[in-house]
Order: C-alpha cells, then structure tokens, then sequence
C-alpha cells in the first residue's frame, strides 16, 4: 500500500510503500529505498537492527505465531522457537526449538529440542534432546555434522512393580513413555544407577523399606546390548529384585523385576553416551 505522509520537517525522505510483510520502504521523491534506524523510528516504525528492515506492523502468520508461543525468552540470533513453543528460554545462536514444547532451556549454538519435548535442557553445542526432561551436554557434532552426533545426557525414569513380571520405567515419571527413544546409526553406552524400596503388599516374607541398589551399565548398537550388572547394596529380603536394559522395537527400555505380592517403587538415573563416526 503506497502512502501519502508528508515529508517531517528536517527529513528528506518518508515513507512511500508498505508491503504484506509489514516492511515499509521510503522514497527521496524519486528513489525508492530503505530507511536508516533514525529516518524509520521518526515516522514512529520499528527498526530492525539485525535485518536492516523498517516495520509497520507483525505480520498475521507471526501473529498467529505469538498467539501460541507464549512466555519465552530469547536471546541472540538465527534462534528458532517453532508454534507450541512455550515456557522456554534460549541463550545463544542458532538453535531451534520444535513445536508443541515446554519448559526447556537452550543455552550456546547449533542445539535442538526435538517436537514434543518438555523439561528438558540442552547446553554446549551440536546437542539434541529427545526424551522427555533430558539434560544434554552438546559435544560439537565433528565439525558441525549435525545435532546428536557426539553428546552425553542424563535422564531420570520411575515406576512401580506388585510382581515378579519385568516391567518398564517411566521416563521423566510420564506414564505414557517408556520408550527411550534412540537414533538410527548412534553407537549408544550407558549407566543407569536404578533403586527399589518396598512399600508393601501381602508376602510374608520381608518388610516395608526392604531396599536394593543396582547399577546396569553397557553398550548399544541396532538392537544388540552388551550389558552387566552389579549390586550396589541391598537391605531385607530382595531376592529376585533387579533392572536390565530391553528393547520396544528400535528403541529401548529400562526394565526392574520384583516379586510376587511385594508393592515396590522404582527409581533410577540414567547416563547417556552417543557417538556416530
């Protein structure tokens, strides 16, 4: 839309067209072109120091976008928060976040969160978390590669067992995800410090705060694991009781057994390495 603004009094350009996008470019009467910061902020626009652009106004589709991405805090450049992206702060340059996330943290370059993320944090560069509430220590990638190529993270997995039947932790105390999700091609080593502490049921044998402390360690590749086991500690009667690392498909999981009729919560820790050559 073209305008007709008067030329302020001191200024030898203003304002001649104004596009779609929101820019506006300026004329000298016979030149069209673009204004500096002071020649677009007199004619109350808003100058945009990294693009070297004068706006009018946002845009409908980046008002959409707003509308849905509420309560972030970015800074920095060349940061992308995708539609659904709420709750979460990024500190650097170049890093995305996927759509529908929240509560995430994103802090140096080239990092990601991938969709559906929340709680998680990625710090250094080249990171990429993929499980919920992950903490992702970014490697670098081998020369900017891409995201995940070479990271450690840490995730926390919960659940409970009434039985000897091996059953799958929760991640990030989600009961809809156990899968902990991997990358096609990732040579994957792991640490997981798991914990039981019986809080019931109707076997005769032990009593409530019986306790065990495992640690299941290994190395993934495909669907193959190399895994060991060895008992922390252990108080009461906890025989039978114990963890292994499983696979659901392409992904894997972290399973603990009990024993019959004992209530038993699970907690564990688990340390992630990844590495594509």
């Amino acid at each position: 839309m073209k305008a007709t603004i008067p030329y302020l009094q001191g200024y030898i350009v203003k304002p001649y067209v104004t596009f779609p996008s929101g820019e506006v470019f300026f004329t000298d009467g016979t030149n069209v072109l673009n204004a500096n910061q002071q020649q677009c902020e007199a004619y109350g626009y808003t100058y945009n120091k990294e693009t070297g652009t004068c706006t009018a106004f946002t845009p409908v589709n980046k008002l959409g976008e707003s509308i849905t991405n509420t309560n972030n805090n970015v800074q920095g450049s060349n940061n992308v928060t995708e539609t659904g992206t709420n709750n979460s702060y990024v500190m650097g340059e170049n890093n995305t976040i996927k759509g529908l996330s929240r509560n995430n943290v994103v802090i140096g370059s080239n990092n990601e969160i991938a969709n559906g993320i929340n709680n998680a944090s990625v710090f250094g560069n080249f990171g990429l978390a993929q499980r919920q509430g992950e903490i992702v220590l970014g490697g670098g990638g081998f020369s900017g590669a891409g995201t995940g190529n070479a990271q450690s993270s840490t995730i926390a997995l919960t659940g409970t067992t009434t039985d000897a039947s091996a059953t799958s932790l929760f991640v990030n105390g989600d009961s809809n995800t156990t899968a902990i999700t991997r990358t096609s091609g990732i040579f994957l080593s792991f640490e997981a410090v798991v914990m039981g502490v019986r809080t019931g049921g109707s076997a005769a044998s032990g009593a409530v705060n019986d306790r065990i402390s495992v640690k299941v360690y290994g190395l993934v590749y495909t669907t193959t694991v190399d895994q060991s086991t060895y008992d922390i500690g252990k108080f009461g009667t906890t025989g039978g009781w114990g963890a292994a690392m499983q696979f659901s498909g392409s992904d894997m999981v972290l399973q603990v057994s009990g024993a019959a009729n004992m209530n038993i919560s699970w907690s564990a820790t688990l340390d992630i390495y990844e590495l594509k050559v």
